[in-house]
């Protein structure tokens, strides 16, 4: 019960301190639509918004998740509050899940705020909302490690900002967001499919539009390892460069 409270409080206190200010609620919004739009005006294609509500939806987690949590950790790093954390009586993994846990929530809160949107502007009767919704647990699940990877891999906030560019805008363009999988060049096909936002956009794009590639059956397993894997990972190298 007191390791439950402590997780709670964590949690609270990311929440409250970091994730819900207007900037940083703006920057997981704005910022994706207006790529978004972007790039339809830039194609001259009538716009759809049903067509276009997997791209902000999975943008919104990406940005509002991996930009935080690498910026918030390496911040608390340098104050030395998370060294306060690293004595307190609680399992290292648990501790992290804590961290990371208000990271996911607010993921979870970007991505439903354009399919609120865009349910008072198109019909979205059809959509197979489990798979939405289980999707949007796991994209924001995997973007938050890969964000806690970051903040392990840096020592400074802008450090911290410029990795996870590394990582973001290449999937954008990979993952089948503004340009299908299947139209990619053959050699960069494979590079797709090692990107775990590839196989979230590809469940996203089934459940609303009924135009992903891969069956549900194998892209929530492959999101679930790349999950458990960038969590596992950073845990291991959080253990031996922050825990002595």
């Amino acid at each position: 019960m007191s390791s439950w409270t402590a997780f709670r409080a964590i949690v609270a206190k990311d929440m409250k301190t970091y994730y819900l200010k207007p900037p940083n609620i703006s920057w997981g919004l704005i910022f994706p639509f207006a790529w978004m739009l972007m790039f339809y005006l830039r194609s001259r294609t009538p716009l759809d918004i049903r067509e276009l509500l997997p791209g902000v939806v999975a943008m919104s987690i990406l940005f509002g998740t991996t930009s935080m949590l690498a910026v918030t950790i390496t911040f608390e790093r340098r104050s030395r509050c998370f060294e306060r954390l690293l004595l307190a009586p609680l399992e290292l993994s648990l501790l992290m899940l804590a961290k990371t846990g208000g990271a996911i929530v607010f993921g979870m809160l970007n991505a439903f705020v354009p399919i609120v949107v865009a349910a008072f502007v198109v019909d979205l009767s059809g959509v197979l909302w489990p798979a939405v919704i289980g999707s949007v647990l796991l994209i924001a699940a995997t973007s938050t490690f890969l964000g806690l990877f970051i903040s392990v891999a840096v020592h400074e906030v802008f450090e911290a900002q410029t990795f996870s560019n590394f990582f973001r805008f290449p999937m954008l363009f990979l993952c089948g967001l503004f340009i299908p999988v299947t139209a990619l060049p053959v050699f960069l096909r494979p590079l797709s499919f090692v990107l775990p936002l590839t196989y979230g956009v590809d469940i996203l794009k089934g459940a609303i539009n009924d135009t992903g590639i891969l069956p549900l059956w194998v892209s929530f397993p492959v999101l679930l390892l790349f999950a458990a894997g960038l969590f596992l990972f950073s845990l291991r190298n959080i253990k031996r460069k922050w825990v002595l």
